[in-house]
């Protein structure tokens, strides 16, 4: 067994960074059991599609309400500190649900502040846990600690994690948050167990100051500068697309909400394969070439699923798309850990995840006002059209990111 665990996560690693990893992969199920468990108990609430609509939009406002101040706030405290607080709190949230629904109390309104809560709080450990890494792990190693934080990701958040959930809710509303209460106290009794390298705490300044020293750090190293950019303008385009995936998988492939389901089974698989090649692939080509690989493929998915009207063919492009996604992500991470300074790593991480649901948001409206006025498979056109054009813009910017190892020297 101690073999299995070296293989999967090598001793050179560090037992500090076994306890953040076995901490999140338990969070992440447990996030994962509630992506599923959370619009369920709205739904079985109510059929209002409003108030059902807004059980998602409290899980996606957080982090673009509070980014930037989860972002300050772990540049300038005891970053562990905040990771227990935050998940501490997402335990007495989740305690609050599981009375109410255990004595049938649970209200609407009492359902969707109590998600929002838990979303709030996941920005908080999310954005700080995501620096606690390059604390723990030499730079040379950085890569492939992502690696296995990201197949947590993709094995139990994605993978596993909303079945259970929905599973869970189909023996019991309760069950579900009853299960994700134990996997956050699990969480916090391994994170309690971390002891982090002393951090050199930055200078005080105003909230505002602090931000706007996050973004202009950002826009003056050209590889992270890169990596921003790319990820709004592709998140443009990837989220017309994907904002109509359920459309397109009814409309354009006459799948139903099980074939649905398989879209997303295929993209975490694809991931899992993303996983094996990992080292092997950034072991032979740099972080620069992989990415503008990335870039390419993602351009030519939108393509193939605008034109493609055949279940089989879309579910293996899926599986494809979902090695790319965990390729560029755990890439991606990686170069912003290795090149932003220690005492910025928040803010930059912060900056980073304003792109991200940023240009889903934007994305979504587009998507949303293509298909309804030119039908289902107007935004994967839109998508490929918009990528092809940024992929030769950003083409030449994206050796920058070979070289982020040597700009991170210099700072």
């Amino acid at each position: 067994m101690s073999r299995l665990v070296d293989r999967a996560v090598p001793p050179r690693l560090g037992s500090p960074f076994r306890w953040l990893l076995a901490s999140s992969w338990l969070t992440n199920l447990g996030d994962g059991i509630a992506a599923a468990a959370g619009p369920l108990l709205v739904a079985a609430l109510t059929d209002e599609p409003f108030l059902v609509s807004m059980a998602a939009l409290l899980r996606w406002a957080p982090p673009m309400v509070f980014g930037l101040y989860a972002g300050v706030l772990s540049d300038r405290l005891d970053r562990r500190r905040i990771v227990l607080v935050a998940n501490a709190v997402r335990f007495l949230v989740l305690l609050g649900l599981v009375a109410a629904l255990a004595t049938d109390r649970l209200t609407v309104a009492g359902a969707l502040i109590g998600l929002g809560l838990l979303a709030t709080a996941e920005v908080f450990a999310d954005n700080t846990t995501a620096t606690l890494t390059p604390m723990l792990v030499p730079r040379a190693d950085l890569a492939i600690a992502n690696a296995r934080t990201q197949t947590g990701f993709l094995t139990l958040n994605q993978l596993a994690g909303p079945p259970i959930g929905a599973a869970l809710f189909a023996a019991g509303w309760v069950w579900p948050f009853v299960a994700e209460t134990v996997l956050i106290v699990a969480a916090l009794l391994l994170l309690a167990r971390l002891t982090l390298p002393p951090a050199t705490p930055s200078a005080r300044a105003s909230v505002w100051q602090d931000v706007r020293a996050g973004f202009a750090w950002t826009i003056r190293h050209a590889a992270v500068r890169t990596l921003v950019l790319t990820i709004l303008i592709f998140n443009f385009t990837f989220g017309a697309a994907w904002s109509v995936l359920v459309l397109y998988a009814s409309e354009r492939l006459g799948l139903g909400a099980i074939g649905f389901g398989l879209m997303t089974a295929a993209s975490a698989v694809g991931g899992l394969l993303g996983t094996a090649l990992y080292g092997w692939i950034t072991a032979r080509v740099s972080l620069g070439n992989v990415m503008r690989a990335g870039l390419i493929l993602e351009t030519l998915t939108h393509l193939a699923l605008a034109v493609t009207t055949s279940a089989p063919v879309a579910l293996a492009i899926f599986f494809v798309f979902g090695a790319h996604a965990f390729i560029w992500g755990t890439t991606s991470i990686t170069v912003r850990q290795r090149a932003v300074p220690e005492a910025l790593q928040g803010r930059v991480t912060s900056v980073n995840t304003i792109c991200v649901y940023g240009g889903l948001v934007v994305g979504s409206v587009i998507g949303g006002t293509l298909a309804t006025n030119f039908g289902v498979t107007a935004p994967f056109w839109f998508a490929f059209a918009g990528s092809a054009a940024f992929v030769v813009l950003l083409w030449r910017s994206m050796t920058s990111i070979a070289h982020a190892d040597s700009d991170a020297a210099s700072v």
